[in-house]
């Protein structure tokens, strides 16, 4: 009876779940990568299928200028590349995440199947904003899934960094530890998506002339965003060094020269 009540104790032991037990940080990032590489190979898939015109087309409406044929398909090729662009730079920021990241954690891998849930909704949102790229009630709200998708698969990620901070001795490189040298670099990697996208959200709601061409037009800008931000972040931490060391270098002078005065002048 004993034996089968310890038994019994170590199987409910082995089944439990606990979210801070470590996870295999090799697996998490080989499934990831290979999430993303399914969802930009079927953004490839998705435009070769309906957006390539047809030669007789092309001889018979654009008197044989293919530039011209291809012309028509432009917004749906916008769309394309932003899309493309979006999925590229969240798998930028989840590389720089998880190569600063030493130990996974088992709550840190289901925050990043829930990412990885949004990122496989990009190409669904591709599909939206290139069929109603008319202006219409409907391409705003086909922006609007998009700008939400964006969201969630970008603030999971932040949810990662803010799980992996909790514990940053056990799991986190030093260099990107709380007040560590890319920390900043870090923060503003991770927050510049959730912002960016709820930024367009808002602008949905407020400008009317809003239109996926912009918004696709903004994805694409978005790189040029990441490199000004990092600049600004390192001319930012440039400053406040330069700042604080030259406020210790007054310290120090006015400390060597109340060493260097005579007692009665220093009274008075």
């Amino acid at each position: 009876g004993q034996r089968d009540e310890e038994e019994e104790h170590c199987s409910l032991e082995t089944f439990t779940f606990y979210l801070s037990e470590p996870l295999s940080k090799e697996r998490v990032e080989a499934f990831s990568d290979g999430v993303y590489a399914i969802v930009a190979t079927l953004l490839i898939l998705d435009i070769c299928e309906d957006n390539v015109p047809d030669p007789r087309e092309v001889e018979e409406k654009f008197h044989g200028s293919l530039l011209e044929a291809l012309s028509e398909y432009g917004p749906n090729y916008l769309a394309y590349f932003g899309s493309f662009v979006t999925i590229g730079l969240l798998w930028f920021v989840h590389h720089s995440l998880f190569l600063y990241i030493t130990k996974a954690t088992r709550l840190m891998g289901l925050l990043n199947i829930l990412s990885l849930a949004f990122i496989g909704g990009l190409p669904l949102a591709y599909q939206l904003t290139s069929e109603f790229a008319e202006k219409s009630h409907n391409e705003i709200e086909a922006i609007q899934v998009s700008c939400v998708t964006t969201f969630f698969a970008s603030i999971f990620q932040f949810a990662i960094w803010s799980t992996a901070l909790l514990h940053e001795r056990e799991t986190l490189h030093p260099f990107a530890r709380y007040g560590g040298k890319e920390h900043a670099f870090m923060f503003a990697k991770l927050a510049l998506y959730p912002c960016v996208s709820l930024g367009a959200f808002f602008l949905t709601c407020l400008l009317s002339e809003f239109s996926t061409a912009i918004f696709h037009l903004m994805q694409i800008v978005i790189p040029f965003a990441f490199l000004a931000l990092r600049i600004f972040v390192r001319i930012s931490l440039t400053v406040i060094k330069s700042v604080m060391s030259l406020s210790r270098r007054k310290v120090v002078l006015l400390e060597e020269e109340e060493a260097c005065l005579s007692p009665t002048e220093t009274l008075s």
